[in-house]
């Protein structure tokens, strides 16, 4: 199979537009994942066929098996949920697709072969994010039309510096990566028996800023106040928003009083188990699946040391720390 053939046509298109726009074939070739020269023959097709000549064209061989399961139709399937077909989650596997196509038109495919056709489809296999069953929302729209507004007017009068803040641990247990191995000859990653972490709160701005402090004790209301504090020294003479989770030590009566006295610093609250509207929870899948993937830290000491390595590495690419902030899904209500 050529390079780019995988790809459904309507993403062909956008690889065509983005050539006819001007933007450089190299360019182009490295953000569709095709060859160069792909790029001078999928323009030629588009201006002397239009859309069709886009399309997947058969090659030589014996003819494709279920030809008549189109890409429409295998999207249909796993947008619906694996649960709809009987399993117990939602969640698709290649070895559960393969199973309700052959249960529908008594074919058996290959796995690779079921791969390709999801591939085809313009699905990519990905690890679903969580959301919380007791989510209600109703409390998040009212959220949005009523607190959003003020949120803004705040930001606009007082020319503050809007920060979205949060906690975390690191543990000492890592996640593992993934690497190449032999075929049936799985590989091991040297790790520590050892139980703990380091306990850390850090706060992540529009403009690519990024504070972050460590801690070797459970956070309470005293850290929780302290980290504001440190932030406003950090900016001494700019007013400061900062979203915060309803966590018991951000809600405290301590730490009210100490937000009341502070005429810099405006506090806001998301709504109840929202963390996919705090973009700082990025900052820490970030941390622990790429900057932190299969440590080999021992200690808490060692942990510490190489947490703080990493955090400082980040904070140094602010165009790093935007492009996490901006993956949050309302990022974009605030500029």
């Amino acid at each position: 199979m050529g390079e780019g053939s995988h790809l459904p046509t309507t993403v062909r298109e956008r690889a065509v537009k983005a050539v006819l726009d001007g933007i450089p074939k190299s360019t182009v070739a490295r953000a569709f994942g095709v060859a160069r020269l792909t790029l001078y023959r999928w323009p030629e097709r588009f201006e002397s066929e239009g859309t069709n000549g886009l399309k997947r064209r058969s090659g030589s061989g014996r003819p494709r098996k279920l030809e008549e399961l189109t890409e429409e139709e295998i999207k249909g399937i796993i947008l619906q949920g694996a649960s709809v077909f009987g399993f117990e989650t939602d969640l698709w596997t290649v070895g559960r697709l393969r199973r309700v196509i052959h249960e529908r038109h008594q074919i058996a495919l290959s796995g690779n072969t079921v791969w390709r056709r999801l591939r085809e489809a313009g699905l990519t296999y990905q690890k679903p994010e969580r959301e919380y069953y007791e989510i209600d929302e109703a409390t998040r729209d009212a959220w949005l039309a009523e607190d959003v507004p003020i949120i803004r007017e705040t930001v606009v009068t007082n020319r503050a510096i809007l920060y979205f803040q949060d906690e975390s641990n690191v543990s000492l247990t890592a996640f593992l990566g993934k690497t190449w191995a032999p075929c049936g000859k799985t590989p091991r990653s040297g790790v520590t028996g050892k139980r703990g972490g380091v306990a850390a709160l850090s706060a992540l701005s529009r403009r690519g800023h990024l504070l972050f402090r460590l801690l070797e004790k459970r956070i309470a209301s005293a850290e929780v106040i302290d980290f504001p504090r440190q932030t406003l020294r950090h900016h001494r003479r700019r007013h400061l928003v900062v979203f915060m989770d309803q966590a018991p030590p951000h809600t405290s009566k301590k730490t009210r009083a100490f937000i009341e006295q502070q005429p810099r610093l405006h506090v806001f609250y998301l709504p109840k188990y929202s963390p996919d509207w705090n973009p700082d929870e990025k900052v820490w899948n970030h941390l622990k699946h790429q900057e932190l993937k299969s440590h080999q830290a021992k200690t808490k000491d060692e942990l510490k040391h190489l947490t703080r390595r990493k955090l400082r590495s980040t904070a140094k690419r602010p165009h790093l720390v935007r492009g996490i902030f901006f993956r949050c899904c309302i990022a974009g209500l605030f500029k």
